[in-house]
């Protein structure tokens, strides 16, 4: 079977994209097994997973769109992913600078046209409670600032929910990829987040500038993260690092995002989303 594809990547944040407005989706487990294949890098077309575009779920929609990540889990939400379908969409016949984006377990998500491959994302509210996703050991209320060990290591750690968890890891200086790749997937899979969890190591530049490194929950170490940029920018919000209502520049390895954080605690995240290469792929 030969399958049609679009890769795209948002500040290197790279999937694999397949178009199944019109050929129906996938079942769960045909799209897991699908991303695991085409997700590898030098043996497939590789990636940080596939990201499926499907029918709106709601009738005044655009499209929808599901979240595979490389090992075959699916994701909630890919501030990153939501922006390089509207630019799908806009570039294969939906010419709108306005586009409507569902996600099952997300919602729906509005994204505006700001340039040329240049997507605003409304990410909604964000929260930082226990009770949004279980959190054990941690206690209850606000998670900010709380002790955290893992790999042997401690850490203060803020938990915020953007569409999907994340745990930000505030640091002086950015670990290296060796230190990544072990604090990450340890805190990735610590007890006190049964479902797993997105990581952010974060260090500030300024009140408007911030550095991050990701962990991410499926994919390991990526280039970006749309919403662990939004995660990180609500917790330095939260923590009167940053402010509010001016545009906070999350610089990632793979590129530089844009958060804003709204008074009433919505975020938007303003980025790049281009296509790299189309191609056919045996399956």
């Amino acid at each position: 079977m030969k399958l049609h594809f679009t890769k795209m990547q948002a500040a290197g944040n790279d999937y694999v994209y397949l178009d199944c407005r019109a050929g129906g989706l996938p079942t769960r487990k045909e799209a897991a097994a699908l991303t695991v294949r085409l997700s590898r890098r030098r043996f497939s077309v590789g990636g940080d997973g596939i990201i499926l575009i499907g029918p709106p779920l709601l009738a005044d929609g655009d499209a929808a769109m599901y979240i595979y990540n490389a090992d075959g889990s699916e994701g909630a939400m890919c501030g990153n992913g939501v922006r390089c379908v509207a630019e799908y969409l806009y570039t294969h016949g939906v010419r709108r600078g306005c586009i409507q984006i569902d996600t099952p377990q997300a919602g729906r998500k509005t994204l505006h046209r700001v340039a040329p491959q240049v997507w605003q994302a409304g990410m909604g509210h964000f929260t930082a409670r226990a009770d949004v996703f279980p959190a054990v050991g941690l206690g209850r209320g606000l998670l900010l600032g709380c002790p955290l060990t893992a790999a042997g290591k401690s850490f203060t750690v803020d938990c915020i929910h953007v569409g999907n968890p994340h745990c930000v890891v505030s640091c002086e200086t950015l670990p290296t990829a060796a230190q990544l790749a072990v604090w990450g997937a340890a805190i990735e899979k610590h007890p006190a987040f049964p479902a797993g969890v997105n990581v952010e190591f974060v260090r500030v530049v300024s009140p408007g500038c911030l550095q991050a490194s990701v962990w991410e929950r499926g994919s390991g170490a990526t280039l970006a993260c749309g919403t662990g940029a939004c995660a990180a920018a609500a917790a330095m919000a939260l923590r009167g690092v940053c402010k509010r209502g001016t545009p906070i520049a999350v610089q990632l390895p793979g590129g530089t995002l844009t958060v804003g954080v709204g008074e009433d605690d919505t975020l938007t995240l303003t980025g790049p989303a281009e296509t790299v290469f189309e191609g056919v792929v045996e399956v």
